[in-house]
């Protein structure tokens, strides 16, 4: 199963809670581990080869994504990029884009901070595109957001929601020492999902001695 999780707002989203982060995280993250690979903010910039990756990955993302039931148009990805650009200013939801520094332009995921889950917490959203699944790109990518969601002030937990079908998420989700909280019922809104969701939590570790 591919290595999607929650609802990522790529490329069906519009800001997020009105509850504001005090701080910012790295516009530009390299994850270790995945060398090659980055994370660069969502800008404007990319919204035609964010289209094209979303486009391409359509038969991929569709059983564990909402929005990817329809491809979008162009003109619909470069909307809510910019209202993502807005969140990010806004310090409401934070969205990279996953490229390879060989093939500078292109887009292969994406990867968000979304403050929907409580004061304190952010959520983890993301996808990688099918030829890149089984690099340990998702696991990389994700264990440079949340080290970054962390790093935030006010910031003292991170979850990864999925659903028990989707394994490929609950195993990064497991490899990142994140631990599963609890399962819970969930509308059934992508034809893959069961009704129940996963909620995988890693907290900060409190400072030492």
């Amino acid at each position: 199963m591919p290595p999607t999780c929650g609802d990522v707002p790529v490329p069906d989203h519009a800001p997020g809670p009105t509850t504001v982060a005090s701080g910012r995280p790295p516009e530009l993250l390299r994850p270790a581990g995945a060398p090659g690979i980055t994370l660069r903010r969502r800008s404007a910039a990319q919204a035609l080869a964010l289209n094209a990756a979303v486009r391409a990955n359509l038969d991929h993302l569709r059983p564990w994504l909402e929005w990817a039931a329809e491809a979008p148009s162009v003109a619909r990805t470069a909307e809510l990029t910019e209202a993502g650009a807005a969140a990010w200013d806004a310090g409401t939801d934070f969205i990279y884009l996953v490229g390879l520094d060989a093939e500078p332009g292109r887009v292969i995921g994406s990867f968000g901070l979304h403050r929907r889950i409580g004061p304190g917490a952010l959520e983890i959203g993301y996808w990688v595109g099918a030829e890149h699944v089984g690099r340990g790109i998702a696991t990389s990518a994700a264990r440079a957001v949340a080290g970054a969601a962390l790093a935030l002030p006010g910031i003292h937990r991170v979850e990864i929601h999925c659903d028990p079908a989707n394994t490929a998420s609950a195993a990064v989700a497991r490899r990142l020492g994140f631990r599963l909280d609890r399962e819970v019922d969930a509308p059934v809104r992508a034809p893959g999902e069961t009704g129940r969701k996963q909620i995988w939590v890693r907290e900060r570790r409190p400072p030492g001695p």
